[in-house]
C-alpha cells in the first residue's frame, strides 16, 4: 500500500479521530493505527468491541473536520463507481471540493486516497453506520448533499447512481424525505422546489412559509460550525438552494 507514512498524511498532522477504526479504519489500512500511534506516543487506544477508535477525551474540531474528509473519500469511490464509470468531471469536482474547502495543500493526499479506496470493496451500510454514530444529523446532510452534487457532476443523476444515493442515504440514517430534498436541489423546475422544502403543491401559504423556517433551521450552516469554517463554508451552497426553492414558490404564487 503506498498511502503509509507520516508524509502523506501531512495535511491532517496524523489527526484523524473516529475514522481510524471500524469499517472505515480497515479500509484505509493498518498504517492509520501505526501512524497515530507514533504520532501520539501510543496514547490512543483501539476498542475493538465497538469498533471505535479513539483518544482520551473528546475529539477536536481538527479530527472531527478529518474524519469528515476522509468519510467522504469513502462513498465519493462508492458514488464515483455506481455506473460503473470513472468520469473525469466526478474526479474534477472532488479535487476542487478539496482544494476550496480544505485547502491546496490537502488535495494531493485526498487524491491518492480516492485512488487507494477504487480498487477496494466498500460496504455502504458498515461504513455509514460508523458514520451515523460519529456525525450529528446536520452533518450527515452536509455529506449526502456534497455526495449528491458529485454525482451531479457530469450534468445527470443516473439510475445507478441514484439508486447508490438511496442507499447512503438509508446508511446514513437520513429520512427519505430530506434525501429527496437534497436530490431535487439540483432541478430548477416550480415541482422540485417544493420537494426541496418536503411540502406538496396543495400545501397553504402559510404552510409554505413554516416549511421554510423549519427547513432553513435544519439546513443552517451554523449547525456545522464544528467542522470547521471550510465546511460550514461548503454549507451555505445548500442552504442558498432552499432560499431559491422558497423565492421559486413565492414567485409562482404570487406570495409577499
Amino acid at each position: 500500500m503506498y498511502l503509509c507514512g507520516m508524509g502523506t498524511f501531512k495535511w491532517i498532522a496524523g489527526i484523524l479521530g473516529w475514522v481510524t477504526g471500524g469499517p472505515i479504519g480497515a479500509l484505509l489500512g493498518y498504517f492509520i493505527g501505526s501512524t497515530l500511534e507514533s504520532a501520539f506516543d501510543g496514547k490512543v487506544t483501539f476498542e475493538t468491541n465497538t469498533g471505535s477508535y479513539r483518544r482520551p477525551g473528546t475529539y477536536s474540531t481538527t479530527e472531527q473536520r478529518n474524519s469528515f474528509m476522509v468519510s467522504l473519500l469513502v462513498l465519493s469511490s462508492a458514488v464515483i463507481r455506481a455506473d460503473g464509470k470513472y468520469l473525469q468531471e466526478e474526479y474534477d469536482y472532488v479535487r476542487a471540493f478539496i482544494r476550496a474547502n480544505f485547502g491546496a495543500q490537502a488535495e494531493p493526499e485526498a487524491m491518492r486516497i480516492l485512488q487507494e479506496l477504487n480498487g477496494k470493496e466498500i460496504n455502504i451500510y458498515n461504513v455509514g453506520s460508523q458514520i451515523a454514530q460519529n456525525m450529528n444529523y446536520s452533518q450527515r446532510l452536509q455529506l449526502f448533499h456534497y455526495l449528491a452534487d458529485l454525482a451531479n457532476a457530469d450534468g445527470n443523476v443516473c439510475k445507478a447512481e441514484r439508486d447508490v444515493l438511496t442507499a447512503i442515504a438509508s446508511a446514513l440514517r437520513i429520512t427519505s424525505s430530506d434525501a429527496e430534498s437534497i436530490l431535487a436541489m439540483f432541478s430548477k423546475s416550480t415541482e422540485s422546489a417544493y420537494t426541496v422544502l418536503e411540502i406538496s403543491p396543495s400545501a397553504t401559504d402559510e404552510e409554505v412559509k413554516k416549511a421554510y423556517r423549519s427547513m432553513a433551521m435544519k439546513n443552517h450552516p451554523d449547525k456545522v460550525a464544528n467542522l470547521g469554517p471550510e465546511v460550514q463554508k461548503a454549507a451555505q451552497e445548500k442552504f442558498q438552494k432552499i432560499q431559491e426553492a422558497y423565492e421559486t414558490i413565492k414567485k409562482e404564487r404570487g406570495m409577499n
